[in-house]
This record gives C-alpha cells, sequence and structure tokens, in this order.
C-alpha cells in the first residue's frame, strides 16, 4: 500500500519540479546578454531600460512580501520579519533596491526614474512596458492569495542573479564586487531565504492542508510568468541590436 504524501511533502516536489523546468539561468536570455556586442550593450539608454525593467520587478516582489497571508502568529511574523529586514532593513540603508541601482550606475546606466519613484506599483505600471507590466501585476494579484508563487521567486533568485552577474561580467567584470551581488552570495542570502520560504510554507500546509491546491495552482504561474519576463529582456535586447543606427 502507498503511503499517502503529507500536504508539505508534495508541495516540496512540486517546487523541485518547477526549478527543474524554469531555473532562470537555463532561459536564452542570459546566453543572448552575453554575447551581446559589448559597445552596443554600453549604451546608457538600453542599460537604463534594463535596470527599470529588472528593477521593477524586484521591486514589486518586495513590496508584495509584505502582504504575504497566513503569518498570523508572532513566531511566523518575527521569521518573516527577518526576511523583510535581509531586504530592506540593512546596515546604513544599504537595500538590495540602492545596490542594484549603484551597480547599473557603475556600469553607465542612464536611469529612467530615480529610486524612490520606484513606489506604488499601479503608477509604475504607467511607464513600463507590457512584459513588466504583466509580470508585476500578476505579483499583486498572487502574493496576497498564497506563499506558492512567493516560494518560486526565492527558490531561482540565487539562480537568476548568479546568470545575469556572470552574463554583465562578460562586459563589465567589474560588476562581480558590486555589494548587489558580492554580499548577497557572500552570505548565501537568497539560498537561506529559500530555505526559510519553504519551510514556512510547509508550515503553514500541514496546518491547513486545504491550501495546497492554491498553493502549487499559483507557483506554477508564478513560474511560467518569470520566464515571460526574462523572454521580455530578450526581446528588448533584439530589438535594441535591430535599431542601431548602420556606421
Amino acid at each position: 500500500m502507498i503511503k499517502t504524501m503529507k500536504a508539505d511533502e508534495i508541495f516540496r516536489n512540486v517546487l523541485n519540479e518547477l526549478y527543474d523546468k524554469h531555473h532562470p539561468s537555463k532561459h536564452p536570455f542570459f546566453q543572448h546578454l552575453a554575447v551581446f556586442p559589448t559597445e552596443e550593450l554600453r549604451s546608457p539608454t538600453l542599460l537604463g531600460e534594463l535596470h527599470l525593467r529588472y528593477q521593477a520587478a524586484c521591486h514589486a516582489t518586495r513590496v508584495m512580501v509584505y502582504h504575504l497571508p497566513y503569518f498570523n502568529s508572532p513566531k511566523l511574523r518575527i521569521r518573516k520579519l527577518r526576511i523583510l529586514i535581509d531586504d530592506d532593513g540593512l546596515k546604513d540603508e544599504d537595500t538590495h533596491h540602492y545596490q542594484l541601482t549603484r551597480a547599473f550606475s557603475n556600469i553607465g546606466a542612464e536611469l529612467v526614474i530615480e529610486d524612490d519613484e520606484f513606489g506604488d506599483l499601479d503608477k509604475l505600471k504607467k511607464i513600463l512596458d507590457p512584459a513588466t507590466t504583466k509580470f508585476v501585476s500578476l505579483v499583486q494579484d498572487l502574493y496576497p492569495r498564497s506563499l506558492g508563487p512567493w516560494c518560486v521567486v526565492e527558490t531561482l533568485a540565487d539562480d537568476w542573479m548568479r546568470a545575469l552577474m556572470n552574463s554583465l561580467s562578460v562586459h563589465f567584470p567589474l560588476i562581480k564586487e558590486e555589494p548587489y551581488f558580492a554580499d548577497c552570495f557572500d552570505q548565501g542570502i537568497e539560498e537561506r531565504h529559500a530555505r526559510e520560504a519553504l519551510d514556512l510554507t510547509n508550515t503553514i500546509l500541514l496546518k491547513s492542508p486545504e491550501l495546497l491546491e492554491t498553493t502549487i495552482e499559483d507557483a506554477r504561474l508564478m513560474a511560467a510568468e518569470i520566464d515571460d519576463f526574462w523572454s521580455g529582456l530578450s526581446f528588448l535586447l533584439r530589438n535594441s541590436k535591430q535599431e542601431m543606427p548602420i556606421s
């Protein structure tokens, strides 16, 4: 007789499946970025647009973490707060948001908007491209509904940050020393977040297994949407190359 799996075991298996299928370093965008002509990538306008889209997507996930459901007990709220502190409460206010902007500014990006203009998500969407707008909208919809999308983002984050750093370092070798990447990897921040997100979600699912179906459904939606976001950045690179003037 086959033992019936518990909700946490089922979700763990689903998350492993989603990682195998969707881990970002497999996406063509990162290869496109690595082989993109360096002189063309050095365009302040192109780098500024890459920064805007990537920062907007990350900003959305940081904002909506504050709206995650089911963390009602003091113990769970404390554990959630530790994750929030990693993203938004670093010493000297040197948050991941500011670190990312500084990294792009140091390689020559022309900022489309200033850091503190990344505020209300509905206002932000008015200046974004359709693909990034779609990503932000889904994060707004899914994060308050279940913990699945958050788990997916935290599970994939270390992989996509490494892929982004490695692709950009082909053109800008010093970017590996930027705190946005170096501090995060030295301290294993995203790997720790992935473990904690899964553990917290499994704690909730064990208490409320009726949440499993929605949690899995939303996790799958988020994983597919992350793929679409990278595809939008690939389109940006292709479109930018086509628009380059012929010398």
